[in-house]
């Protein structure tokens, strides 16, 4: 049991990148005392460090790909589901590197043909598998620890590019400062993404909503879709009617009458 709540709370510290103690004593319906016992024990891990009030991420950029991806999994492929099925027949889609995106080619029909620019590994991985998916890779340095390519020798890589759908993750979403990235070799790429796509996709769970990390790559106001697990707190839904953007939550209360065409409820229209 305490093993468990360890885990869950180093993970969600790792979705969160800044904590407080109060917030997770509420989250996880613990005294102070064992929180701070909890803490010193996974300071262990070397993932984690304290601040005033809280505990952050010892280093947002490292912490490893396979712990990332442990937080909020569930809702991560359902996301994905639901992201797949805007992939047309001919389609030229970007699909950003992350663990939430990363799903998304598990649920494109075989029989598809489309175009996949990316620079996530296990996208390239999974989509070698599909014998109609035309495969473009960008960035030319691995990174292992988000398991991506990042960085660009040729700043002008996409100025060739024609994305028609570009389906992007986010560390934190926030009204004040949009979507954001931890990473400078990334934060290029998911800008000239963002610049070059026709229609933007944000894949975003409910815990990155009310965060920021040091980069902003794209302002809320020019996302088309945006597809997450939960219910929009009132601001973000008076936000995305007002900015005319679609919103797709995917979370299990929905029944099927409720269901869009496209198998999950909107928000609006």
């Amino acid at each position: 049991m305490k093993t468990k709540r360890l885990q869950d709370i180093e993970n969600y510290i790792i979705s969160h990148e800044i904590v407080s103690l109060d917030e997770l004593c509420k989250k996880f319906n613990v005294s102070k005392n064992t929180i701070r016992r909890d803490i010193n024990t996974i300071l262990g891990t070397g993932t984690i460090k304290k601040v005033y009030g809280g505990v952050t991420v010892a280093d947002p950029v490292l912490i490893p790909f396979s712990k990332r991806d442990t937080s909020n999994q569930a809702e991560k492929i359902a996301i994905s589901k639901c992201a797949a099925q805007f992939i047309k027949e001919d389609d030229i889609v970007f699909i950003d590197s992350g663990t939430t995106t990363r799903y998304i080619v598990d649920f494109i029909p075989a029989t598809l043909s489309a175009t996949i620019v990316t620079n996530n590994l296990d996208v390239i991985n999974s989509a070698a598998s599909l014998p109609n998916i035309r495969i473009v890779i960008v960035g030319n340095v691995y990174k292992r620890e988000t398991n991506s390519f990042i960085s660009l020798d040729n700043q002008n890589t996409f100025d060739k590019f024609n994305i028609d759908k570009a389906f992007m993750a986010t560390t934190g979403l926030s009204l004040t400062h949009g979507l954001t990235n931890s990473d400078f070799l990334e934060f290029p790429i998911k800008k000239e993404i963002v610049a070059k796509s026709n229609k933007l996709f944000v894949l975003v769970d409910h815990s990155k909503f009310d965060h920021y990390t040091l980069l902003t790559y794209l302002n809320l106001d020019r996302i088309d879709v945006l597809i997450t697990d939960e219910k929009l707190k009132n601001e973000y839904e008076i936000y995305c009617k007002e900015h005319e953007i679609k919103v797709y939550q995917t979370s299990e209360e929905n029944s099927l009458d409720n269901h869009t065409e496209s198998g999950y409820k909107q928000s609006h229209k």
